[in-house]
């Protein structure tokens, strides 16, 4: 797999930079969706780098606040993985408010699955969305790294496919609707958390 990797820190606001620094679909993916979801600190910051392969792009941010945020993005702008990595502190003892990601699944050409990584702040939740059929099947398996989460998951009308589950439990199941599916993990302790999750469709 080939790939080459550019450490840049640019402000997000007008870039006036040769082309050494100039700024692909994907950076500029990251930031729009950051904008979107990282409250009021994520409208401004910085690209702190910003690494390409065929496999997508894997840019690395800082909002305003000081918090470093992981997205992965793809040459036609898509986001695949939009992840906390570092939290700021907010000066008086409490970290950043608890905040709900939404991270679009996609499997590599000729693959069944995906294995991604995340992080979670207490009380944070980041929902995966797996478009799949029905009839088809399922599969989920998350593996904890640290603190104390679980999932749900949620079927294309948004009913309840399967209630809060730990992730001692892995999920396989025989889907009923067809469309995009919701699976959410959700940091329940006090603690921040980091895992991976294996997602399959057969």
């Amino acid at each position: 797999m080939k790939s080459s990797s550019i450490a840049i820190v640019t402000a997000f606001v007008a870039i006036s930079a040769g082309p050494a620094l100039a700024m692909s679909d994907a950076d500029n993916a990251c930031i729009d969706h950051l904008r979107e979801v990282g409250g009021p600190d994520g409208k401004a910051g910085t690209i702190l780098s910003s690494s390409f392969s065929e496999a997508g792009t894997l840019v690395m941010l800082e909002d305003a606040g000081g918090t470093v945020w992981r997205c992965i993005a793809y040459s036609d702008g898509a986001i695949g993985e939009m992840s906390v990595v570092e939290s700021q502190d907010d000066g008086n003892g409490a970290m950043s408010s608890p905040t709900t990601e939404t991270v679009v699944v996609k499997f590599e050409t000729g693959t069944s699955g995906a294995t991604l990584t995340g992080s979670l702040t207490s009380g944070s939740s980041t929902r995966y969305v797996l478009g799949a059929a029905k009839d088809q099947f399922l599969d989920v398996r998350v593996a904890p790294q640290s603190g104390q989460l679980g999932y749900l998951i949620f079927n294309p009308d948004g009913s309840a496919l399967l209630d809060f589950m730990t992730p001692d439990n892995a999920y396989r199941g025989q889907l009923w609707q067809s469309g995009d599916h919701v699976i959410e993990m959700v940091n329940n302790g006090s603690t921040d958390a980091t895992y991976s999750v294996t997602f399959g469709i057969e």
